[in-house]
Order: structure tokens, then sequence, then C-alpha cells
């Protein structure tokens, strides 16, 4: 950086001189700007760091240039990485080092802790946080195009400079309050290497399954696997192989000749006689001929005890109280499965609104309320709860 002019890491001896500084830190602030509308793998074309004392961008497509030294900085676990909604910055690092690079602090989850808001985008925690502005204006542009521009690097560098400022303020209130331990509890979900697995056999896993018939399943992990792995062959998006409703309907309506797939709605006419198209009908008869070889073993589905007419509402009220009272967002608490079960009269240890700090905040007077030990009133618009 020469006169306030930004330039990116193109060489081996400048990047591992900056991976030395910002290896000084317990924690490094990442983003990255990448390319995959087309592709079914991201492609890596900028990424931004920074830490207490240093800031830089690094051009992965720069020629000659090995991000090594930077992603051995990222493997490592006794530094923090913080990101801003991680989760797709995380599979582009969890394909790059092997695994996800935690210990992770997600800014998004932490600000539900915080109150900021259910899902709140970049530019409006930095103004929420850091009372500043975000120009948004470079926020869509070809990062694959060189050379960038000057405007297009002081908004990716702001990325992470915006975000080391933000991170240090909230992981103070979170320290301050208590609340710390809330957060790391949702970041282990976004470090668990189940969430990026890109095997072909568990594919199906993205799909609902409408029916627990066995043929039906069989199809489902059949075409699923087939369009998975043809998808990272040609390194395309799983949508220009085939939609999701097309194995739906492929499941559903079982199809074995030609004149059978040009019935289907959701398979684009002509698919079965392109060159890809022998293949899919390989592998829907080899689920036919052998559903049980491909059908997954699915737990039975529960009957569950019906819901009490009204109680879901009457617990979103309550939920909503004790949100605002908190000054936490509802869903960091409890989401609509938590409610419907709570509801019903479940108390099992998997509903994450009946343990810790939120069965203290919420769980216990959900059972109150429904229990009759707890009531609800509404005096001058507020919600009032009193003991019975």
């Amino acid at each position: 950086m020469t006169d306030n002019t930004l330039t990116p890491i193109t060489e081996q001896s400048a990047l591992e001189d900056f991976c030395g500084k910002l290896a000084e830190s317990d924690f490094i602030c990442v983003d990255t700007e990448f390319h995959r509308e087309t592709t079914y793998w991201p492609e890596l074309c900028l990424v931004q760091a920074s830490s207490p004392d240093v800031e830089g961008l690094i051009d992965p497509l720069a020629e000659d240039l090995d991000i090594g030294p930077f992603l051995n900085l990222i493997a490592a676990d006794n530094r923090v990485k913080v990101f801003h909604a991680a989760r797709q910055d995380i599979e582009i690092f969890n394909r790059l080092i092997g695994h996800p690079p935690g210990p992770i602090f997600d800014t998004q989850i932490a600000a539900m802790a915080l109150g900021y808001g259910d899902s709140i985008s970049y530019d409006n925690l930095v103004q929420r946080v850091l009372r500043r502005q975000i120009d948004k204006s470079s926020q869509f542009t070809d990062w694959m195009r060189r050379p960038l521009s000057q405007k297009q690097l002081v908004y990716a560098l702001g990325d992470v400079t915006h975000l080391r400022d933000a991170y240090l303020i909230m992981r103070e209130k979170l320290e301050s309050s208590g609340r710390l331990p809330w957060v790391q509890e949702e970041m282990a979900d976004l470090e668990d290497p189940a969430k990026y697995d890109t095997d072909p056999d568990k594919a199906w896993q993205r799909l609902k399954l409408r029916t627990q018939k066995k043929d039906y399943a069989a199809l489902i992990v059949a075409v699923a696997a087939w369009r998975e792995q043809l998808a990272q062959l040609l390194d395309k998006p799983r949508r220009r192989i085939l939609k999701d409703d097309a194995i739906q309907e492929i499941a559903s309506q079982k199809p074995r000749s030609e004149n059978d797939y040009n019935q289907l709605r959701a398979v684009p006419n002509g698919f079965i006689r392109s060159k890809h198209g022998q293949g899919l009908m390989d592998a829907v008869q080899a689920a036919l001929d052998n559903p049980a070889e491909y059908a997954p073993e699915l737990e039975p589905r529960r009957q569950n005890a019906q819901i009490p007419a009204g109680a879901p509402e009457l617990l979103k009220v309550l939920l909503k109280h004790v949100s605002e009272e908190n000054d936490v967002v509802p869903r960091l608490i409890a989401n609509a499965a938590d409610i419907d079960r709570i509801a019903r009269g479940e108390t099992s240890d998997d509903i994450a609104a009946m343990n810790g700090w939120r069965y203290e905040m919420f769980g216990s007077k959900a059972q109150a309320l429904l229990s009759g030990k707890l009531a609800v009133s509404f005096e001058g618009g507020q919600v009032r709860l009193f003991d019975v």
C-alpha cells in the first residue's frame, strides 16, 4: 500500500510477510470474493484478511502465487477466524484445507445474541455496531476480472477492517453479559464437517423425502448421487444438471422407458436423448431393480400428539416477550419446530429450547404457561406475566 493506493498481494515473499504479521494475533478476520454462478466448485477470486495490527488483500489468481501460508493460518486451531455469514466462506476453506477452519466466530450469529437482528446483513451490522455507512456499489462486481479497480479494492478491504472493529466490540459485549458461551455453542454447528460433505452418496440428504416408501427413497438416493457426481465432474451447478423438482417427479413416477421420461413435466424435453440421458436412465433402472440396496435406513415417523388449539400462538407471544426482555433474537431461543413440540408437551433433550440458558429464559416459562402455573395478560399494549 503506497500513497493510499491499495495493491493486492501477488508475490510469495509479500504473502509470507503478511501471514507472519497475521500470525501474531489470536484472531483473524476473513472474507472472500468468489465466483460460482456457473460452476459447482466455488472459484476463489480474492481473500481479505485483517488482525489488530495489519490488513491486506491476497490475489489467489495471481500467477505463481501459492496461498499455502495463508491456508496454514486458517487451518491452525490456535486462533479464532472471524467471518460474517460464514457458511460459504467455510465451504471454500473446507475444500482447500480438508476441514472447517475452526474455531469460528460468525458475527451474524453473534448479532442474534446481542439483539441486533435475525440474519442481519453485513452493512446493517456495521451501521448498528459502528455507526458507519458502507458504499455497496461494488457489491455485485465481477471479481474474476483483472485488474481490479481501486474502488473494488477499497470496498473489499473494508469488509475485514469494519469486521475487525465490530468483532472487538461484539466480543466485549458478549463477555460482559455472559453470553459468549451461547455464541460458541452455535459456532460448533458451523464447524461440523458433515455440513460441507460433498460425497455423492449423501446428496439425497439435501432433498425432502415426501414418503418413506422404499422404492421412492431408493430413487431419490440414486438420482441425487448421479446428479452430484456429474455436477462435480463437469463443474456445473446441480440445477444445471437436473432440478430438484425433476428428481422428486422421477421418484414418484418411476419412469422406465424414454417415452416415460418424455411425459415428465420437470425433466427437460429431449434430456433423455442427450449425452447424459443414458446415465440417468441407468441410475433409475438400478434403483428400481434393487431398491433395498439404495434406500436409506429411515427412522419410523413418530405419531405426534395433537397440538392443543392456540398453544403455539400463546407460546409465540411468550417467546416474543422473553426475547424483547432479554434483547435476544427469538430464533436463537426457539424455532418453529421447538414451539410445536413444546406445545405438544414434549420435553426431550433434543429440543434446544429445553436445555441450558434457553430453558432458563424460555423453556421453563413455556412449561409453566401450558400447565396453568403462569398466565399472560396485556396491559397498556404490553405483555405481562404473572404466577397463578
